[in-house]
């Protein structure tokens, strides 16, 4: 029935391709437009007209940025000699929001994974490497996921990293906070024994 008004079947094919939606949601959500003031859907639909528009990756870190280079490498504040890693943006914003890391980062824009035919030409890897053969950094932080790509892929930086000279890390993992042991998944009980430090 509703497949009879192109307009609004249109707009949940649309909505309908972003990750986590499918067509229940993508209805919903569609109805709920529906219901907006038209300068409200005016001002979401010129939101995303803008992100295409004046958004792209910085050409040093790889972040999405308005400038070029972005705000984050061109920050003197930030500590030049540390870089962190990290799979996608997202978990860029993450790192920044809990104020643990005052140095510069580096986006993969994903992680290896043979199985889906994505290798090291697929991801920012020659940029890093190039960046780091640019001399300065004195410790690199891999913040991959804790997956079996992104242990993969650090691995494989860890192994292309090493030989530069600079120390290479990990993010700890582990047991979250506020946690009850009796809870947590074997193999992250394992991880967290085996990653034990002194205290």
């Amino acid at each position: 029935m509703l497949d009879s008004i192109p307009s609004f079947a249109r707009l949940v094919a649309e909505l309908a391709k972003f990750p986590g939606v499918g067509n229940k949601t993508a209805t919903r959500l569609a109805f709920f437009l529906l219901r907006q003031p038209k300068g409200q859907a005016e001002a979401l639909a010129g939101a995303i007209l803008d992100l295409q528009r004046n958004t792209r990756f910085c050409s040093v870190c790889f972040h999405i940025t308005e400038q070029d280079p972005c705000a984050l490498c061109c920050d003197p504040g930030r500590d030049a000699t540390l870089l962190c890693v990290v799979e996608e943006p997202q978990a860029l914003l993450a790192i920044e929001r809990s104020r643990s890391f005052k140095g510069l980062y580096h986006v993969l824009h994903g992680a290896l994974s043979p199985l889906d035919g994505i290798g090291p030409e697929d991801l920012k890897i020659a940029p890093l490497i190039s960046r780091l053969e640019q001399g300065g950094f004195q410790e690199i932080l891999i913040a991959t996921n804790f997956t079996v790509e992104g242990d993969a892929t650090a691995l494989y930086l860890a192994k292309l990293i090493q030989p530069l000279g600079i120390r290479v890390t990990r993010l700890a993992y582990g047991i979250p906070m506020g946690s009850e042991l009796e809870y947590v998944d074997e193999a992250t009980v394992n991880r967290a024994v085996e990653g034990r430090r002194d205290i």
